[in-house]
């Protein structure tokens, strides 16, 4: 439970004593920026995705200063970068923290205590974005967006 909050103010002369009890304060939203390749179509459906569950910028690696991220372009150029107030994710920990602002926390906290098997699966569909099961995965989720656009 909240404190009581005392609130003392005058207004045209007259003071006001206002005692305001069982509001808790409203939790602030992360800062979020995504650092992502643009030029995937696999990846940026999946920032699309984030983005209709968060308030984040998202910015593709190609074109963003990653020097006021402190992030390099070789690691983003492997990775997708999450930063949540200040604090720099990279991989599969990104896409972890990702999903849990987003909401699925279950889900987070699966591919969080998967450890390396999480890792080696991050780093497979890094390097076979061009596979038919990630061009399905990709068909699929941007049926989703779609369909969520759509609602």
């Amino acid at each position: 439970m909240s404190q009581p909050t005392h609130l003392h103010f005058r207004s045209r002369g007259v003071r006001f004593d206002v005692t305001i009890s069982g509001v808790k304060p409203g939790k602030k939203s992360p800062e979020i920026v995504i650092i992502y390749d643009g030029e995937c179509d696999f990846c940026a459906e999946c920032v699309k995705w984030v983005l209709k569950k968060v308030t984040a910028t998202a910015l593709p690696f190609q074109t963003a200063d990653l020097s006021k991220y402190r992030v390099t372009y070789e690691r983003c150029s492997k990775e997708v970068v999450a930063i949540i107030n200040g604090k720099v994710f990279g991989g599969a920990s990104a896409v972890a923290k990702l999903l849990r602002a987003s909401g699925y926390k279950n889900l987070a906290t699966l591919l969080t205590l998967s450890g390396a098997l999480g890792r080696m699966g991050y780093s497979w569909v890094a390097a076979h974005r061009n596979s038919a099961v990630i061009r399905l995965a990709h068909f699929l989720l941007r049926n989703l967006n779609r369909k969520t656009r759509a609602d």
